[in-house]
């Protein structure tokens, strides 16, 4: 078992020559755990890199694309292929035909393409390349090859068609996830970390979030995008000094405030997208009241209450859950939501509770719920608010609460333009801020 480049914010870019703060001077060259060099890995026009990465990654499964190749794939990286945009670049859905190349079977894929000029760049798309490249696990997205020809660097996963967590759980067309598919979903993406943090050379995640978690057509999650992956300590260790990144919201209070990251860090980002799903609410809602934005304020000081417990609950579950399972999955959130990190569970023991509470079905109220999309015109004092419902107008339907029966609408896809703006209005901060959309 491999792991994730370690120290990989000490590199100087071919770019940029920067100190990080707290990790150290002058750039000395040394092998990273695959045998490329950091000065190869940090220089994206390097010579040589294509050839280093096809050696590092023998006996990996790993296709290397020809850009030609994926420019068939995509339709040229068709507009009507477009699947979103976040802080890598703009993602295309594609599809493979068998005869493509041997081995090769027919399937349609996701195509990420690095922007140049994104929040992210060469070190992170090595980072994603090396870690997906040797980590394999039914619960991590699975990267099918990748292409690094001259400046371009592109990278192709298998394609989950029911998007993310994040979309699933907050737009406005999507019917809601019952509560059993929450629970599964839960269980899974903690499989994930799991299998990170146990790993022989263990792994931190830093960027677990909503976004980051992509469900297949059954609700099966997998968790993707490791740019920002990062070895866990090693030997006496405690834990791992870096510069701070992650998104807002999401990231541990003792991550931001020292650049100190342990595996702990993981389990408080996956407490608060356990809180997401339990609530509905994003980890920060601007929209809301200053004392609503912050979801993990807001909601923490409740989850140990029994009694209050229920104002909480996503009132579109429509108390169709297991009030057993919920107190104990409230009780779980609260741990993992810990300010001091050696209190919170370890990812094991996250896992061993979601197995248990997954299972709670007895006291879940049998019915149906029904979600009704307008069908007329909108009033003067409601129209802004139902402008976004418009492609979504279908006559009533009546829906058996069942994952089986779940079904989803999809919303207008922002343009690439938008997003990009979007994505760049916190470049100031050193956290990312969460701007929505799929990312892959």
């Amino acid at each position: 078992m491999v792991s994730c480049f370690q120290d990989q914010e000490n590199m100087k870019s071919s770019k940029k020559s920067k100190k990080n703060d707290g990790e150290g001077g002058g750039l000395t060259k040394h092998n990273s755990f695959l045998g490329l060099s950091i000065l190869d890995i940090s220089n994206p026009s390097s010579t040589t890199l294509s050839e280093d990465l096809s050696i590092s990654l023998a006996g990996s499964d790993l296709h290397v694309f020809t850009q030609a190749e994926l420019r068939v794939i995509t339709q040229s990286f068709s507009s009507s292929n477009f699947l979103g945009e976040g802080g890598f670049g703009p993602v295309h859905k594609g599809f493979i035909d068998d005869k493509l190349r041997p081995g090769l079977k027919a399937q349609p894929v996701a195509v990420k393409l690095l922007d140049l000029d994104g929040l992210q760049g060469h070190r992170e798309w090595m980072t994603e390349v090396m870690c997906l490249g040797k980590l394999k696990h039914p619960n991590l997205v699975k990267l099918i090859g990748y292409c690094c020809e001259e400046e371009h660097r592109l990278l192709v996963y298998e394609f989950m068609p029911r998007g993310s967590l994040e979309s699933q759980l907050f737009r406005r067309c999507s019917l809601p996830l019952p509560w059993s598919t929450r629970l599964k979903i839960a269980y899974e993406a903690a499989k994930g970390l799991q299998f990170l943090h146990e790993a022989e050379k263990p792994v931190i995640y830093r960027d677990f979030k909503a976004s980051n978690i992509l469900l297949d057509s059954d609700y099966t999650a997998k968790l993707s995008d490791f740019g920002l992956a990062k070895d866990g300590p090693q030997g006496d260790a405690t834990h791992v000094s870096t510069r701070v990144m992650g998104t807002q919201g999401y990231a541990a209070p003792e991550y931001i405030m020292t650049g100190h990251l342990t595996a702990r860090s993981d389990v408080y980002s996956f407490g608060v997208v356990l809180l997401e799903l339990l609530t509905g609410r994003r980890s920060v809602d601007k929209k809301r009241s200053s004392r609503e934005q912050s979801l993990v304020d807001w909601a923490r000081p409740m989850l140990n209450d029994a009694r209050k417990l229920r104002r909480i609950m996503d009132p579109r579950l429509e108390d169709q859950y297991s009030e057993a399972g919920a107190r104990k999955a409230a009780t779980l959130a609260y741990q993992c939501l810990r300010y001091r990190p050696k209190t919170r569970p370890d990812i094991s023991m996250v896992v061993s509770v979601l197995q248990d509470i997954k299972d709670y079905k007895e006291d879940i109220p049998i019915g149906t719920f029904t979600y009704t999309v307008p069908t007329t015109k909108p009033s003067r004092e409601v129209k802004e608010t139902n402008t976004h419902l418009q492609n979504c107008d279908k006559p009533r339907i009546s829906v058996q609460k069942s994952d089986q029966q779940h079904q989803k609408f999809r919303s207008p896809a922002h343009t690439a333009r938008n997003h990009r703006i979007a994505l760049r209005n916190g470049l100031n901060s050193p956290m990312r801020n969460e701007a929505g959309g799929e990312r892959y």
